[in-house]
């Protein structure tokens, strides 16, 4: 497999990243089980593991420290976890907080079985934290040898700029990559974040290259749409009554087509499309079964030629959402009317 460097940090990690987010209560719940996942990844030859404290409250973490562990494996692993996410019922067990961040790495350390993470990474922006109260908390864990690196995830452009100037001007450890979602449905990070990441260096690892399931190949149309409990937690993804996902489902059966006649699955055309531009680095792949991983592995040999991408552009353009809601984070004055309205009297 051809080794990608992430960013200017001289680490090396495969092109395929394996996403731990199915390990646990939410997806796998067999450690064996996600340990023998594990163990035909790294045979394969990917070198990059992605989880956070949030996915199955923890127990992904203590699934993937259990395999690494037990395969000796920890030390050729790049290893990346981040936090953010509510961790409990207090208030305070969550967010990018110095006070929270000290805390979550410490349990991250424990459930992963290791004292280094290589990669640590702020899960979403926070409106309710300065930037540098985080970047603060993060640069204190690089100097004391707790984490080789510290990366966002799901930052809008202006907040991975004004993080990157706020680095240099406190001196603090700037973020060394972004994680975005990005694939054929989901492409907005292409007139923004993907040329921010650019300008400064950033290794890019994308989130849902199979779009949450509708590159998979069970989302095709005359067909049942399938149930998940994915669906049922995040609706505006997948309610079929709203026309950007009845969209989303015709764009996803053209992609078929185009995979067909390139001699491609959905599958392997949908994962080979994000690692096609040239500022990603890396993209994450959420296996939760053993035949999930086999069918995504082959992806990273394919090479798209320029008359397939330019039919892919023709059926979603450059730079578009289908669904605003697949971007994975929005300022809360979208959906919070007093942040965007002046109040009468």
């Amino acid at each position: 497999m051809e080794y990608r460097v992430l960013g200017r940090t001289g680490i090396k990690v495969s092109p395929l990243c394996l996403g731990a987010m199915m390990f646990g209560w939410f997806g796998e719940q067999s450690p064996e089980r996600s340990a023998e996942i594990i163990g035909r990844a790294l045979d394969a030859g990917i070198n990059f593991i992605d989880t956070a404290d949030v996915y199955s409250r923890g127990q992904s973490e203590e699934f993937v420290g259990e395999a690494l562990a037990k395969a000796g494996a920890r030390d050729r692993v790049v290893l990346a976890t981040k936090c953010h996410g509510p961790m409990g019922d207090d208030p305070n067990e969550r967010g990018n907080s110095r006070r929270w961040i000290m805390r979550a790495v410490e349990d991250s350390l424990r459930r992963l079985r290791t004292d280094y993470i290589d990669l640590y990474q702020i899960h979403r922006p926070d409106p309710d934290t300065d930037i540098e109260e985080t970047l603060s908390a993060l640069t204190d864990l690089v100097r004391s040898g707790k984490v080789r690196a510290i990366g966002s995830s799901t930052f809008p452009a202006y907040q991975i700029v004004e993080a990157q100037w706020a680095a240099e001007r406190r001196g603090f450890e700037r973020f060394r990559c972004e994680q975005p979602p990005y694939s054929l449905l989901v492409r907005g990070i292409e007139a923004d974040v993907l040329p921010t990441c650019a300008a400064y260096g950033m290794g890019v690892i994308t989130w849902s290259p199979l779009a949450g399931g509708w590159l998979s190949g069970r989302y095709r149309l005359g067909q049942d749409v399938p149930r998940s409990r994915r669906a049922e937690r995040i609706p505006g993804r997948y309610d079929m009554s709203l026309p950007a996902n009845q969209r989303k489902l015709e764009l996803a059966e053209a992609f078929a087509v185009l995979a067909e006649e390139s001699g491609l699955t959905l599958i392997q055309l949908a994962v080979a499309f994000t690692l096609n531009h040239p500022a990603v680095t890396s993209a994450i792949i959420g296996p939760r079964t053993m035949e999930h991983l086999e069918s995504q592995l082959a992806a990273a040999d394919v090479r798209l030629s320029a008359d397939v991408l330019d039919r892919i552009d023709e059926i979603v353009p450059p730079g578009v959402n289908v669904n605003r809601e697949d971007a994975g984070w929005q300022h809360p004055a979208l959906t919070e009317p007093a942040l965007r309205r002046r109040t009468t009297r």
